[in-house]
């Protein structure tokens, strides 16, 4: 059985981003949802869907204040 959770550089090639943005994102508490199991990160394939979607804009108005430090 194929496991739906996938480590810090699988996520980071899903999403068309860099291992460190999602490292920073971690520290800052941005970005997608991840899991700890015994220290290791992991993600859920649903939460980086979840992630995407909650991302979609209609216009540059929508990106919130603040928002430009999650840029990475």
């Amino acid at each position: 059985m194929k496991s739906d959770l996938v480590t810090t550089s699988e996520a980071a090639g899903y999403l068309g981003l860099k291992r460190n943005t999602l490292e920073i994102w971690r520290v800052k508490g941005n970005g997608p949802r991840f899991l700890k199991l015994n220290g290791a990160v992991r993600y859920r394939l649903e939460d980086l869907e979840r992630f995407l979607e909650d991302s979609v804009k209609k216009s540059t108005s929508e990106y919130g204040a603040g928002m430009e430090a999650n840029r990475g």
